[in-house]
């Protein structure tokens, strides 16, 4: 039996546990009043239904860009690939222009997506729920596409990773 410990004992524990669960990384993203929001999460999950076509992931209250993203008709959601490392950093930060030298594309109605990300997809905004500090969103999807071959951008650890590819996969 590992040793456990109490939450109340080590509050920053559960951080550094949460940290050890890998997870696929996201830039959610659109215009919003002639200018491009974006937000990176490393909470975005897929397959949480089928019909209707349903995603998800968390936002902290504090967020500054969920409350001007929640305002788009669509949201870009772009899974990020391996070499969206230094993008991912730069869209995450609190840099004037986040999008600074990273080639995107916009659809018609607002979704704003990553150049080269393995998937894209195209949502709204179907609910949202208050979970403690976080509220977890669930984005209904309209359209997607995605690039085989396109290795995912990892989550570990509290730092970026690549996954290795399997041999003679």
């Amino acid at each position: 039996m590992p040793d456990l410990i109490a939450f109340d004992d080590d509050p920053l524990a559960l951080r550094s546990t949460f940290a050890l669960f890998p997870s696929g990384v996201a830039a959610l993203s659109a215009v919003v009043e002639g200018a491009p929001v974006v937000l990176v999460a490393s909470s975005f999950q897929v397959g949480i239904s089928a019909d209707p076509p349903l995603v998800l992931f968390a936002v902290q209250h504090t967020s500054t860009s969920w409350p001007k993203l929640r305002e788009a008709e669509r949201i870009g959601v772009s899974v990020l690939g391996e070499a969206h490392d230094s993008a991912a950093r730069q869209m995450a930060s609190k840099a004037a222009d986040r999008f600074a030298g990273i080639e995107t594309v916009t659809t018609a109605t607002g979704a704003h997506f990553l150049e080269g990300a393995p998937v894209w997809l195209e949502c709204s905004i179907h609910s949202e729920v208050p979970a403690g500090d976080h509220d977890v969103v669930l984005l209904r999807v309209h359209a997607m596409g995605h690039e085989a071959g396109t290795e995912p951008l990892v989550w570990h650890a509290s730092s970026f990773r690549a996954l290795t590819p399997q041999v003679g996969a």
